[in-house]
């Protein structure tokens, strides 16, 4: 069976994210961690546009009837940007906080290394479920960055644009707007009240703060780490 048609990594958009981006120096091996969504789709695309030898991963929860199939979206996508490819499939037991555990599933299946599709979107979603859960500082950077994460300082509507302007079949998740999951709601529900009421988009308020409290932790950190544990003694 031939190939499909390439994905044209020469389209203007593709250099215009890559350049926000922050992959690895041409070259380098990375693993991506590839759902089939609009965002880890673009990770995989703008990491081989990066010249880096990628090899997406798709991991299957088996909680969703034809979840399976979407592998098959994934391995074309890599076929197509001459990519690596491997599927795996996790068992997510019975329990409460099922995205937790879903999650956490996916995590240990892709490895310690592996690129995830995070956005600033994604940061700004756990900022507010982090508050909500009454987080100090620590909790309030939200989604940290860090090398595996080298779209945090894209958009969501970014990848979604950059997937169409490619004619990439994206796979839809309906868990993502199901009302079940808090995430979903804080998604649809309360980021859009949230722009509203303060007129301005809010997302990039709540990037700008997470950042501000990473500087702060960060400090704290260096503090802490430098203090004599005698001068904790008398302090006490």
């Amino acid at each position: 069976m031939a190939r499909a048609e390439p994905v044209a990594l020469d389209h203007p958009l593709v250099a215009e994210l890559g350049g926000r981006a922050s992959f690895p120096a041409a070259g380098t091996a990375v693993t991506c961690g590839v759902s089939g969504g609009a965002d880890s789709q673009a990770l995989l695309v703008l990491a081989v546009a990066a010249g880096c030898r990628a090899t997406a991963v798709h991991v299957d929860h088996g909680l969703r009837a034809g979840s399976a199939a979407e592998a098959d979206v994934v391995a074309e996508l890599a076929d197509r940007l001459g990519a690596g490819f491997r599927a795996e499939r996790v068992a997510v037991g019975d329990g409460p906080n099922l995205e937790a555990r879903a999650r956490a599933a996916r995590h240990e299946a892709l490895g310690p290394d592996a690129l995830l599709g995070h956005t600033a979107d994604d940061r700004a979603e756990t900022v507010l479920l982090h508050l909500l859960r009454g987080a100090g500082p620590a909790g309030a950077i939200g989604i940290a960055r860090s090398p595996r994460r080298p779209l945090l300082d894209l958009r969501r509507a970014e990848t979604v644009a950059l997937a169409a302007a490619l004619g990439l079949a994206v796979v839809d998740d309906p868990t993502n707007r199901d009302p079940r999951f808090r995430r979903s709601r804080v998604r649809h529900e309360l980021l859009p009240l949230l722009d509203d009421i303060g007129a301005r988009d809010v997302v990039e308020v709540l990037v700008r703060q997470a950042d501000l409290f990473a500087s702060v932790q960060e400090v704290l950190d260096a503090s802490a780490g430098a203090l004599d544990p005698t001068d904790a003694a008398a302090l006490a």
